[in-house]
């Protein structure tokens, strides 16, 4: 019998399927993971999150492995190479955010240890589960979280982007509650500390 998913999953593409089944809503600790998913939503910004994470693998080897420090250190040559790939999203101004945001990354990871931990930090350490089957573009969580990164120098950071990235990042897990993958494994208090 076939495993019940979120409305929004295309079936007929098997990226999507997996993506949603095995990432989406699941708490990430790793920074190496955070940094690959902080570029990929940044590229998403007026585009269908489907449209990059069909693109992922060509973004994984054009951005180095999404190596955080290769990518910090990108210079002039590099990002106009980028831009000159047809196999990723061709946003100029998208790939120096990309870039400029690498260098941001470092220095959060400095600063708190790991990016995770900075990450994590806004809801003390609790995943912010809905189960209300509320569609949200944004929250006051990923409002402060954007505010902070904007502050920080980031771009392409908005709240509605920074939104999808804590999904993808799990520290929301806005699964449907009809979905078979909001269930079987331990989660965090309905109603978490923090902001959220």
């Amino acid at each position: 019998m076939e495993r019940r998913r979120c409305r929004w999953v295309n079936l007929k593409n098997p990226r999507y399927i997996r993506y949603h089944d095995e990432e989406w809503g699941r708490p990430h600790y790793d920074d190496g993971y955070l940094f690959e998913l902080l570029v990929l939503e940044s590229f998403q910004a007026g585009l269908s999150w489907e449209c990059i994470l069909n693109k992922r693998e060509s973004f994984r080897t054009a951005f180095d492995g999404f190596d955080c420090r290769k990518v910090a250190a990108y210079t002039q040559e590099k990002m106009d190479a980028l831009a000159a790939d047809p196999s990723i999203v061709r946003n100029r101004r998208k790939i120096a955010a990309a870039v400029n945001n690498a260098r941001i990354f470092l220095t959060i990871q400095e600063e708190f240890g790991s990016f995770s931990n900075y990450l994590w930090h806004f809801t003390r350490g609790e995943q912010v589960v809905h189960r209300d089957g509320l569609l949200r573009a944004s929250s006051p969580l990923s409002d402060a979280v954007s505010q902070d990164l904007k502050g920080r120098g980031m771009r392409f950071v908005g709240s509605v982007i920074i939104y999808s990235y804590l999904q993808a990042a799990g520290i929301i897990d806005d699964h449907e509650p009809e979905c078979d993958f909001c269930c079987g494994r331990q989660r965090a208090k309905e109603q978490p500390l923090g902001i959220e």
